[in-house]
Order: C-alpha cells, then structure tokens, then sequence
C-alpha cells in the first residue's frame, strides 16, 4: 500500500481536495484533526505540554487551543518544541491507522507535511495551491480572524516555490468543478501506480 501526502499553505483547499478524494473511496487521515484528538487524549502530550508551557494551557482536560496559537505563532522556537512533542505521537497514531486499510493507497492529509519532515515517510506528495490572496481571503472568512492573524499563520509555513520543488503532483484549487477533474484524474493515475 502507498502513502501519498496531500498538503498545502493554508487556505489552499487541501481539506477539500482530500474529501473529493475520499468520496473515491480513498481512505484519508487528517493529521490536524488526529492531532487535536490526541492533545486531549494522550498522556504523553498532555504532559509535555503543561511541563512546557505550564498547567493553564489545559481547562477541564482540554487543551486551549487559543492560547496555544497565540503562543506558537508569535514564537517558532516554542513552536518547534510544541511540535517535538506532538508530531511523534500523531505518526505513532497514523502508523497504527494505516495497518487497518486495505486500499492501494491511503492519504496523509497535513498542513506542515513538509515543515515536519514527514513527507520523507510517503511515496509521492500532492501539493494543493491557490493564488496568496484568495488564501488569505477564505482563511479569514472561515476562521473568522484578521489579515495580520492569517499573515502570521503563513509565515510559520514554507513558501508556496519551495513546496513546489518537492510535490510530485500540484493542484491548483481555484474552481471547484475544474479541482474535481484533476482529483479524479490523478486518482485514475494513483491507483494504476499501486
């Protein structure tokens, strides 16, 4: 079984790209939402993280996940951290996950596939695009924040050119009806490859 990365900035569309993908019945793991999952489950991230940035993070067994953005995203040093003690547990997660599947390939979608080095653990990379503006406009209009907090967002990714030179497939995701061709054919292409 291949694993194929799907990633992209954010505001790229690559959670919809991966649900046009799983409506092929190709299996996804949504690494983000994995994570979340497990920052309020595991232990091990629990306590690494409340040893880091302190017992506050955490409200009735939950993670604040406001005041961890505020943190990391004002301070890559904290971040990397952050991300040591997480990234671990979620590959530990999609290992096991990917053992149950019985499809030619699977999806690991990821919006840091890169920054985290993970994409070396996959047999090909889709790298989802859209021009800066449109990104910076649907982050702001689902998330409900400002251009700076998008902005800032952004400056914790890698730029757009030096994804570009890893991915072994990029769509670009600008019209709905047009991204669905390139998913289905680059899913035809996929499953002949396995």
């Amino acid at each position: 079984m291949k694993i194929i990365g799907l990633t992209g900035g954010i505001g790229s569309g690559k959670t919809t790209v991966a649900r046009m993908f799983e409506e092929l019945g190709v299996p996804v793991y949504y690494a983000d939402d994995e994570a979340k999952k497990l920052n309020d489950t595991s232990e091990t991230i629990k306590t690494g993280l409340t040893n880091l940035l302190g017992n506050e993070l955490y409200k009735e067994g939950k993670l604040d996940r406001k005041k961890l953005a505020e943190i990391i995203f004002s301070d890559k040093k904290i971040l990397e951290k952050v991300n040591q003690i997480i990234h671990p547990e979620v590959a530990a997660h999609f290992k096991e996950w990917v053992s149950r599947q019985k499809s030619p390939y699977v999806l690991k979608e990821a919006a840091i596939l890169f920054e985290s080095g993970s994409y070396q653990f996959c047999d090909a990379v889709i790298l989802v695009t859209a021009p800066e503006e449109e990104r910076i406009l649907r982050v702001m209009q689902r998330d409900n924040v400002t251009r700076e907090q998008v902005m800032a967002r952004m400056r914790n990714q890698w730029p757009e050119e030096q994804k570009k030179a890893l991915a072994d497939y990029i769509i670009e995701n600008l019209h709905q009806t047009e991204t669905l061709i390139k998913v289905k054919n680059l899913h035809i292409l996929l499953d002949a490859d396995c």
